[in-house]
């Protein structure tokens, strides 16, 4: 019998990184999965080796993409597709989960058969690399106090991340696969599409997955988030013009034409209001000052009173 759930772990050159995940994913309560390590460009026998002093080995299947033929997206399609389960769930070696991930966000699903995903509260774990080893030295939510997943609030801005979201494989045949034209944002661009179909269910309470941010970090240690940042933006306003267009095939430029002149309009009244704010800000700031310097050197109070009479004859 097939297992319940897929877990595609993307890795590539990060041995350590590796060894967590796999360790992370060895303490889920929940036993019903196999895993796939997608290669992106490392040293086959380095992560078979890694796989292989596991204890999730048996549970493992790696895939190794050569140099130059992956990405980030090629590596979750090719994980996905190989996992062959029902569920699936992207855990990129750099990230954690709490041991009953698994076994909640499953129980969910099976609970709402009609839900394509399933997300959970997250918190951001900062790390530093102290003593050749990264080391936990902080955490904050993410997203505090959010209670569920709002279309509205993801198209402002991406609220989940791969580690948090549990989704049916067969979502990819109604909303096609990870767009393999994107160099980042790509768990954002599915779940914008995943929520035209239906709602991305939700767990509210304790923090189930632990995403984890080396903002310091260079090279192949760094996060996507910082290290690609330049392709976050790019590839957020490649989504969103795609997503004008579309409109725009449908419904005429008319109303987007409109609304990007009040926001010309709002943007021109917000800066005067901030240079007036800003004048008066000065103006005070002067005043202030003078009256401190008067305080303590009244001399100068004397001296500008002076030629202030001086200058009225």
């Amino acid at each position: 019998m097939p297992s319940r759930v897929g877990i595609v772990v993307r890795t590539r050159r990060r041995p350590d990184f590796l060894r967590r995940a796999l360790a992370d994913i060895s303490a889920q309560t929940f036993r019903d999965y196999r895993v796939v390590v997608v290669n992106d460009g490392g040293v086959p026998d380095e992560v078979e080796a890694i796989v292989a002093a596991s204890d999730v080995r048996d549970a493992v299947q790696v895939r190794h993409i050569a140099e130059g033929e992956g990405g980030r997206c090629i590596a979750a399609n090719a994980g996905v597709r190989d996992a062959g389960t029902d569920l699936v769930v992207l855990h990129d070696d750099d990230d954690r989960w709490h041991p009953e991930f698994l076994s909640r966000t499953t129980a969910w699903l099976e609970g709402h058969p009609g839900a394509p995903a399933v997300a959970v509260p997250t918190e951001i774990v900062y790390e530093e690399r102290r003593g050749g080893t990264w080391t936990e030295v902080g955490r904050a939510p993410f997203w505090a106090g959010m209670q569920r997943i709002s279309l509205g609030e993801m198209m402002s801005v991406n609220r989940a991340v791969p580690i948090s979201v549990l989704y049916r494989r067969s979502i990819h045949d109604e909303v096609g696969w990870y767009d393999e034209s994107l160099d980042a944002v790509e768990d954002w661009d599915l779940y914008l599409r995943i929520l035209r179909t239906g709602e991305i269910g939700f767990l509210p309470g304790e923090a189930l997955a632990f995403w984890t941010q080396r903002p310091d970090a260079t090279g192949l240690d760094a996060n996507s988030m910082f290290a690609l940042t330049e392709a976050h933006a790019a590839d957020d306003a490649r989504v969103r013009d795609r997503a004008l267009a579309e409109w725009v095939g449908r419904e005429g430029e008319g109303l987007p034409l409109y609304m990007a002149a009040l926001q010309a309009e709002l943007k021109a009244h917000v800066d005067m209001r901030i240079e007036e704010a800003a004048g008066r800000l000065r103006a005070d700031i002067r005043e202030d000052l003078r009256h401190e310097i008067d305080s303590h050197q009244p001399f100068w109070s004397r001296l500008r009173s002076l030629r202030r009479r001086v200058g009225r004859r």
